[in-house]
């Protein structure tokens, strides 16, 4: 068995992409240029008492739904660059959803084998925070819609540059 080593979160990428076939998960991503944090989405599960009279000493229970905690904010830097690129993202889903397709995100680790991937609904971003002597940085918020969870990753590509 291999040994484990901890990873640094040196390199990680998110990515986008937008189902060419409705329901079928994207097989190429585009890179969202100067992530600078990702939120948890380790899932709470819910749980329900079935603690029956005939239970003496210990309460019983089952597993519920899973909860991603709604919407997440995924920070990046702020750029003409970015908020170009996310206005399009969000036309691109408007478009896509009236033809029953979805977005995608990916979480990319270089030296992991899978990607974290699930679908969602983007948000149109507003104003970022602004502090004295400080970089810009800007949230995006992201809505999951299922599909969560590993897969074989897929190594997001820079987007192409407009002419």
């Amino acid at each position: 068995m291999p040994k484990a080593v901890d990873l640094s979160t040196a390199g990680i990428h998110v990515g986008y992409g937008i189902e060419t076939t409705a329901g079928t998960k994207p097989t190429a991503f585009t890179d969202l240029p100067n992530p600078k944090s990702i939120p948890d989405v380790n899932p709470e599960v819910g749980t329900y008492d079935v603690t029956s009279l005939n239970d003496t000493e210990w309460k019983r229970y089952i597993e519920g739904l899973k909860d991603v905690g709604g919407a997440l904010a995924i920070t990046f830097g702020m750029s003409q660059v970015f908020l170009d690129m996310w206005e399009d993202i969000c036309d691109q889903y408007e478009i896509a959803r009236d033809d029953n397709k979805r977005m995608w995100i990916e979480f990319y680790h270089p030296r992991l084998t899978k990607g974290f991937f699930f679908t969602c609904t983007p948000t149109r971003m507003g104003w970022a925070a602004s502090d004295v002597d400080n970089a810009w940085d800007t949230s995006v918020s992201v809505t999951p819609t299922g599909e969560i969870g590993w897969a074989t990753a897929v190594e997001p590509t820079e987007a192409p540059e407009e002419p």
